[in-house]
């Protein structure tokens, strides 16, 4: 179609990052409703509105609803479950989305297309009643109840860090002979204004910013061809949505640009893998609870108590931050990635560091979730798990503690996952249940051991890179 005869809405970068930031002030999820259905029925140029949600295991779908269509239809907007892994079997197929107005997103036209909004959508059974396996609505619940009733405020902000790699759909064509073709052979803070790599930050920094990331700094990493595009934080809710919308938008640069942005773990074997440091603290009042000037590290009882009940539970916890075969190779403290559950303000080859912080920064830093988990699985069993779990803190024993490990492959982790009627009662027993199936069935597809070199199987039937045909290749 000649572009002269469209007029959809195509905003500069400036404009975008005005809309976004003054939409993420409205956080009253009635209010947000009522101005949002009002902008979009009066915005001529609006064509279509891209509802997101996520599956069980943290792939991320999208279904693009014409405006007016979708506008007239709210209560009635429906989707085959079946058709995504863990949702619903054949003969329960039909699911509904209800629509969170407190997460639209106004887009660059230029990555997405022209005319469109974003918004993620919660997953609700027949009966409008919340669907369990969406952790995106159980999480918010939670977030609710938790503020409802203690007056506690959760916030994330996670360090995502990624690959760019040669050609488009690399992990799709993934050869374990030749392996992924890097785009720079710089390494941490190492590369060269205008090379592949430092355009491809450049961009995507750009695209977030103009998204309302709230942009703190970008760098190439330390491994060739690595990059991480640190933001501020946020509630727990919308930081999951974001670490969902930096991927999609990493994907979609990489795209445009003939490369491909991997989250994979630990795509290339003998240098520093992917990781998401996930950045965590609690407020009630405006207060920061996980800080005390007095306290050990600078932390309070309360950031102890927390640390304490998350170290007791990381086995139990390592498959949902851990969630594919690929993960448990880059657990390896040589390159900067831990396997060690244990605490320090120093040692960045533990599970959870403590930065250097004061009243408005305290937080700790849970170092060994990979980029490729369901973010919203992963941050409420660590929520919910840091505040209502009943283990001993690991202040209250006074003896030195022995050295325990994270599991180290799939398997192991499975084993400790199904046997954990912990986890049972944080996931509930079906939601659970499928979860360890989807791990399971990858995991038998894949050898019982790692080795030394990325088999295709742990990249090919990866969650996030796996799809109808590549499945039924094997």
């Amino acid at each position: 179609m000649d572009a002269s005869l469209r007029n959809f809405l195509d905003l500069p970068y400036d404009e975008l990052e005005k809309l976004n930031l003054k939409a993420r002030s409205i956080t009253d999820p009635g209010r947000a409703e009522a101005t949002h259905i009002k902008y979009l029925a009066a915005e001529k140029r609006i064509k279509a509105v891209m509802l997101c949600f996520s599956d069980l295991e943290g792939r991320l779908h999208s279904l693009d609803y014409d405006k007016d269509f979708l506008l007239a239809s709210l209560n009635n907007l429906t989707f085959d479950g079946s058709s995504i892994n863990g949702f619903s079997q054949l003969h329960e197929s039909d699911l509904r989305l209800a629509v969170d107005w407190t997460s639209i997103t106004y887009l660059p036209s230029d990555v997405f297309g022209s005319g469109k909004v974003l918004l993620f959508a919660n997953i609700r059974n027949r009966d409008m009643t919340p669907f369990e396996s969406d952790f995106r609505v159980r999480l918010q619940e939670y977030a609710s109840q938790i503020k409802a009733s203690n007056g506690l405020e959760a916030y994330m902000a996670p360090e995502l860090e990624g690959f760019v790699l040669g050609g488009v759909d690399a992990e799709q064509h993934y050869d374990a002979k030749t392996g992924f073709e890097s785009v720079t052979t710089g390494g941490y803070y190492h590369t060269l204004p205008l090379d592949k790599l430092r355009l491809f930050i450049d961009a995507t920094a750009d695209a977030l910013r103009a998204m309302g990331f709230r942009n703190e700094k970008n760098h190439p990493e330390v491994a060739v061809s690595q990059f991480e595009i640190n933001y501020s934080y946020t509630d727990i809710v919308r930081a999951c949505d974001q670490i969902q919308l930096y991927k999609l938008t990493c994907r979609q640069i990489a795209n445009s640009m003939g490369l491909t942005a991997t989250f994979l773990p630990k795509p290339i074997q003998g240098i520093n893998g992917n990781g998401m440091h996930t950045n965590l603290s609690l407020t009630k009042n405006g207060k920061n609870l996980f800080y005390d000037r007095k306290g050990q590290d600078g932390l309070s009882r309360t950031g102890w108590d927390f640390i304490g009940k998350i170290l007791h539970r990381a086995p139990e916890l390592c498959l949902l931050i851990n969630s594919s075969v690929n993960s448990y190779r880059r657990l390896d403290p040589n390159f900067e990635a831990p396997n060690q559950i244990k605490v320090s303000a120093n040692d960045r080859g533990s599970m959870i560091r403590i930065p250097l912080g004061n009243e408005r920064s305290a937080r700790i830093e849970i170092r060994s979730v990979s980029p490729d988990t369901n973010p919203y699985i992963a941050l409420y069993a660590i929520l919910k798990t840091g505040l209502e779990d009943t283990a001993s803190s690991v202040r209250d024993s006074g003896k030195r503690p022995r050295v325990r490990f994270l599991p180290g492959t799939i398997n192991e982790a499975l084993r400790v996952f199904k046997a954990s009627s912990y986890m049972t009662g944080v996931l509930g027993g079906p939601s659970k249940e499928k979860y360890a199936a989807l791990k399971q069935e990858v995991s038998n597809r894949n050898p019982r051991e790692l080795g030394n070199s990325i088999k295709e199987a742990e990249v090919l039937y990866h969650h996030e890179i796996t799809n109808q045909h590549l499945w039924s290749r094997f």
